[in-house]
């Protein structure tokens, strides 16, 4: 959600890279989720939440991409996969997670923990660390640089692979 997120300028970089035929379609809506309340399941979702598992839905792969904040995966985070735990539309989808910060120690085996209970199918081979702390790089840079694109369009192989 932060202006200059180095997550986000790597999910745009991975569209950049990604093959012609594959659309990549990033969740911008984070901020509009409200708070995870069980008892607003039970009836008619809140619309931002409807669009999230529509989403979700039509995705054949996931990839997430977040800070790690006091040593744990980001709140706003861990509420939007709280609201996916009941949706019928998660369950075995390849993910595919990015770090930005090879400081990060907590949140990536956290997310696992998560995503795994929810029945996710994370596919380790495409999780990886870019190093971009401490640099201020726009999409398009890290897509030009060969440390970075490598490796996100590895990502993309493995993912367009584990779809089938």
């Amino acid at each position: 959600m932060r202006a200059g997120s180095s997550n986000t300028a790597a999910l745009e970089a991975l569209s950049l890279l990604a093959p012609i035929d594959v659309t990549v379609r990033r969740y911008t809506e984070l901020d509009t989720l409200p708070a995870f309340n069980p008892d607003l399941e039970r009836g008619a979702l809140p619309e931002p939440v409807t669009r999230l598992r529509s989403l979700i839905g039509r995705a054949d792969a996931i990839v997430i991409s977040s800070p790690e904040y006091a040593r744990g995966m980001a709140g706003a985070l861990k509420n939007m996969l709280d609201w996916l735990v009941g949706a019928l539309e998660f369950p075995d989808k390849p993910v595919a997670l990015i770090t930005t910060s090879q400081r990060a120690e907590y949140a990536p085996g956290q997310l696992k923990l998560v995503l795994t209970t929810m029945s996710a199918r994370v596919v380790e081979e495409a999780c990886i660390t870019l190093p971009l702390l401490g640099k201020t790089l726009s999409a398009a840079e890290i897509a030009g640089d060969d440390e970075f694109a490598a490796p996100l369009r590895t990502v993309v192989a493995l993912l367009v692979s584990a779809v089938g």
